[in-house]
């Protein structure tokens, strides 16, 4: 059943066009300038070409010379420490073979490197962390240089590493692009538990064993996290953007079925490239009605708070230019679909039991909450994602998703929604424009109204939890905290004492120019502050004891003092601390003086 797009949305649209108009009308212009006619490797020297094939297996570098065969670029970001990625390890071999058997041949343009926020919360490394998407970005653009690739295949997953690649990848907007994700790990300790034993530890009422056991048994094998923070935040986008093979986001490693949709982007890849009639190049996939069906994803199933930085950043990497205000003009219309934790007791593998990203694709079709109409890898409109994968023997077939959700407390429909609204609003008011996942957080906390208690880092405000000093009604602001100051470290490692006070009946909110990370749970947290304090916003002028308001429900961000005193205040200067320098931050300098602001996306291009 097709329905009209919601009005909402089509005016949302229309304005992201004519604002991106000749951003857009340029990128394009310089993506159609480089359609290669016929394989892109003809256009080198022999030279060239001999320095690109001497590494092959004889067979490959034969059909590279000889045959009209289309070459297929992997670009992996492949470690063996994140359990995400570590899958990834046995997949070029599996995409080579592959890709033979479809008469063509693949190599591997190169790797990026890829962090796990995992590892470096509440730590030194996590200041890189940010900065590491637009490193990938030009990763991706050195293995895509050396022009022999007619399709590129991304192996990503986790938080910055599918947008870096997706930004790399469209500074190749002639070349046609799939996305191949790992899955997510199997289930593992439930997280209602993980939650209550993270809260116990920073009470000081277990141990560093106990919690450790704990985590362990939450991350416990090969795959991604299963919580729905921004790792299956991505899988979500590439599957809404016309990214991936239909259905691949959510299948666990390992399965027969995994390796068997691997293959299936492996052979769609050489089915797309421009020496045949069937060409796709990314540019055509990447518009502004894709962007708009992201957002729309985003909102419906509560998705990531990073993503009001990564969106935008990879809309401009296609000269389209979308803000804040089109996510809250979305996420007034689009209601929550899904509850997956941190929304949720239930994580990612009940939610692709329950009927997945197919059942919830057709839904939102239906009720008229996605374009249709737009271009994808399978050459089709998004109505090609209304369906999942299954194993028929030894091969993949495609069959409708469930047209009822088999667990209605992790999967609604748009006419029985968990929420009217979407899972992330817009906060502005005297203290700048923010970001909370409102989704996360229950009503009766959407606003708080509390005395500030300022801190210039997360570290300062983790002593005065454990010295009792937060054991009070507070709005805690942590500032100094944005890309400019320290690169915007996530600041996931608050989440556990806050929600102690929480629990004690204390109302707390956090208000940061820092991040708070796809796991954003159950206190309420305006974060992404821009102006960032760093540049002399706002926070940079609160004082202990200033009354704060966060207002989810008003979409408000408010202190409680004269505008013209408050005008009046000096901004309090940015310090570094000089005994936490090295770590590899003093080489990311440039990024920290060159960045654009958060509402931007926070990068350097």
């Amino acid at each position: 059943m097709e329905s009209s797009l919601h009005p909402k949305l089509q005016e949302v649209t229309d304005r992201i066009i004519k604002r991106s108009k000749d951003s857009r009308a340029a990128y394009l212009e310089v993506t159609a300038s480089m359609r290669p006619d016929g394989p892109v490797r003809a256009g080198l020297h022999a030279g060239n070409q001999a320095h690109a094939y001497a590494g092959c297996a004889l067979k490959d570098k034969t059909a590279l010379l000889g045959a009209k065969w289309p070459n297929v670029g992997i670009v992996t970001s492949y470690n063996d420490m994140l359990s995400a990625h570590a899958p990834y390890a046995g997949y070029p071999e599996i995409i080579k073979t592959a890709a033979r058997k479809s008469g063509a041949t693949a190599q591997v343009a190169g790797g990026v490197p890829a962090m796990c926020d995992g590892v470096t919360q509440g730590t030194d490394g996590m200041e890189l962390s940010l900065f590491s998407r637009d490193v990938i970005a030009m990763g991706t653009a050195i293995a895509l240089s050396h022009n022999t690739y007619d399709a590129g295949l991304y192996l990503g997953i986790c938080d910055k590493i599918v947008p870096g690649l997706l930004i790399g990848a469209l500074q190749f907007g002639h070349v046609p692009a799939i996305f191949v994700p790992a899955g997510p790990m199997p289930s593992g300790l439930p997280n209602k538990e993980k939650v209550r034993i993270r809260q116990l530890f920073a009470e000081g009422k277990i141990g560093r064993e106990d919690l450790l056991k704990a985590e362990m048994e939450s991350y416990h094998s090969q795959g991604t996290c299963t919580f729905y923070g921004t790792a299956n935040s991505n899988q979500m986008l590439m599957e809404v953007g016309g990214l991936h093979i239909p259905g691949a986001a959510f299948v666990n490693p390992g399965l027969g079925l995994r390796t068997a949709l691997t293959e299936a982007a492996t052979s769609r890849a050489t089915e797309i490239t421009a020496m045949t009639d069937s060409y796709i190049p990314i540019a055509d996939v990447i518009s502004e009605k894709t962007i708009v069906n992201m957002i729309v994803g985003l909102m419906a199933t509560g998705g990531s708070t990073n993503h009001a930085l990564h969106i935008p950043a990879i809309a401009k990497a296609a000269g389209i230019i979308v803000d804040w205000n089109d996510f809250d003009a979305i996420s007034k219309v689009v209601p929550l679909l899904t509850k997956v934790y941190p929304n949720g007791d239930k994580d990612v593998n009940h939610f692709h039991a329950a009927g997945g990203m197919g059942y919830l694709i057709r839904e939102l079709l239906d009720a008229g909450l996605l374009h249709e109409d737009v271009m994808t890898v399978m050459g089709q409109g998004l109505r090609a994602y209304t369906q999942e994968p299954v194993m028929d023997g030894d091969k993949v077939i495609w069959r409708d998703a469930p047209t009822k959700s088999l667990d209605a407390e992790i999967l609604t429909t748009p006419d029985e929604p968990f929420r009217p609204d979407g899972g992330l609003t817009v906060l502005t008011g005297s203290l700048g424009r923010s970001v909370i996942k409102s989704s996360a957080v229950r009503r009766k906390h959407h606003r708080v109204t509390a005395p500030a208690a300022v801190f210039d880092s997360q570290y300062d405000m983790l002593t005065a939890f454990h010295a009792g000093e937060l054991d009070k009604d507070a709005v805690v602001v942590v500032r100094f905290q944005g890309p400019s100051a320290n690169g915007m470290p996530e600041l996931h490692k608050l989440t556990p004492s806050l929600g102690v006070l929480q629990d004690k009946g204390f109302n707390v909110a956090l208000v940061t120019d820092g991040r708070m990370s796809g796991a954003s749970g159950k206190v309420p947290a305006a974060i992404h502050v821009t102006p960032e304090a760093a540049h002399g916003g706002p926070l940079a002028k609160v004082k202990d004891g200033d009354m704060i308001t966060l207002d989810a429900t008003t979409g408000q961000l408010l202190i409680d003092i004269d505008p013209e005193a408050f005008a009046a205040r000096t901004p309090d200067p940015y310090k570094p601390n000089q005994k936490r320098i090295g770590f590899g931050r003093d080489i990311f300098k440039t990024f920290r003086t060159q960045c654009h602001s958060a509402e931007t996306g926070a990068g350097i291009f």
